[in-house]
């Protein structure tokens, strides 16, 4: 009888209460990001771009850049494939060595999004549809021995190598044709699979901006990517309404123009690597609004779904998140004799930053740097003098390291 009552005061509780906070599961965390090819940021906004503007009515847009630090180390060339790896690794080219659109020999020791997804959530599901068959092959490296024979478990790629049902013109139409067909199966998939992480290639509006520069054929391929954006974010929509699932889509692009007509790009001007990021992301923190890099994009992504990256890998990411909560931003290293000057901007001002240091860089080969804990302090000072003298060499990697983030920079000498 005493069990009887407790299950009936039990149920007359909950009906009272709220009967879905018991039923309620968490929300399974999905991801979408989309590289459209070659808009620079002063181009994508003098378009009209409604479903984009859609997208960021929820979350919301900025400039952003490409291109690393200029004139320093990590100076990476304003190229497409360049700025695809950068990010899909979170990191500058002077670490994934891809310097040129034929990716000639990619460091796979720094892991893709797509190879982190696998090896900590293998049941997770995983797509790519792209108008570049290298993306898939090369960049993440599926099937090789070096990615441990990563696999997608769904791809949509490969047409811009069927001449017949796309025959190639000298005005690249067929690229268009091709982009249309991966948007249609994209939005198709997701709308009726969900799969856990997707990323989407279009190319036309590159081509567009070779072939006539600051021109209206460019502008209206940039009015096509968007209508593009709609039907994507119209499946991500269906899938949060219907199914319990809470989706990030990131829209971004890989480089800027030329300055002079807008035909080349892959050098270090302001438009070159002046881009921008389109997000429905929600907790959009300061970095989102301090211009991020295209590698914040990959904290970012691992930050929604859940993915923990170890320690020694995460120590080589270049990229801040621009979600949720940071410790430390911004940093500058210089070094002036045997001492190393630091400083960096403090956002969460609690905790204290480690600040760890290693002379040798063996994680490029896949071996394992020594990490030296140099200093703890309190992250709110927003700087710190090191001792080097114990540490002769031409070579150093500083991380700091916070309660919610860490940032690393490197001092080159010649």
């Amino acid at each position: 009888m005493k069990t009887r009552f407790s299950f009936l005061l039990w149920l007359m509780l909950a009906t009272i209460i709220a009967p879905e906070a018991f039923s309620q599961a968490p929300k399974t965390k999905k991801v979408v990001f989309v590289i459209v090819d070659g808009i620079s940021s002063d181009s994508k906004e003098k378009i009209p771009t409604p479903h984009l503007d859609a997208i960021a009515k929820v979350g919301g847009y900025t400039r952003a850049y490409v291109g690393g630090g200029k004139g320093t180390y990590s100076q990476t060339p304003t190229i497409s494939a360049v700025g695809y790896n950068s990010l899909l690794t979170g990191t500058w080219v002077n670490k994934h060595n891809v310097w040129d659109n034929d990716i000639k020999d990619p460091n796979y020791n720094y892991w893709t999004l797509f190879r982190f997804l696998e090896e900590q959530y293998p049941q997770k599901r995983s797509a790519i549809f792209s108008t570049w068959l290298d993306n898939r092959t090369k960049l993440v490296g599926t099937n090789l021995p070096q990615t441990n024979k990563l696999q997608i478990d769904y791809s949509f790629d490969g047409f811009e190598l069927d001449t017949v049902h796309f025959k190639h013109d000298k005005q690249s139409e067929y690229i268009h044709k091709i982009d249309e067909k991966v948007v249609d199966e994209a939005a198709a998939y997701i709308h009726d699979n969900g799969p856990d992480m997707s990323w989407v290639y279009l190319e036309y509006t590159d081509d567009m901006g070779h072939k006539f520069g600051d021109s209206e054929q460019f502008h209206k391929a940039i009015q096509m990517m968007d209508d593009q954006m709609g039907r994507i974010w119209k499946s991500v929509g269906y899938r949060e309404k219907n199914f319990n699932e809470d989706w990030l889509m990131v829209v971004t692009t890989d480089h800027g123009r030329d300055a002079k007509t807008g035909k080349g790009h892959g050098g270090q001007s302001d438009r070159e690597r002046s881009t921008w990021i389109v997000t429905n992301a929600k907790g959009l923190n300061s970095n989102f609004k301090a211009t991020p890099g295209v590698v914040d994009i990959f904290p970012t992504v691992a930050r929604h779904m859940e993915i923990n990256i170890p320690k020694e890998q995460a120590f080589e990411v270049d990229g801040v998140p621009f979600t949720g909560k940071l410790s430390v931003t911004a940093p500058d290293v210089h070094k002036s004799g045997a001492k190393v000057n630091i400083t960096w901007k403090a956002v969460e001002k609690e905790g204290k930053v480690k600040i760890w240091l290693t002379t040798t860089n063996q994680f490029e080969k896949g071996g394992r740097d020594l990490y030296y804990l140099m200093d703890e302090v309190e992250v709110s000072n927003e700087k710190a003098e090191i001792d080097i003298s114990k540490y002769p060499s031409g070579f150093f990697k500083i991380v700091l390291e916070g309660k919610y983030n860490s940032v690393n920079r490197w001092i080159v000498e010649k």
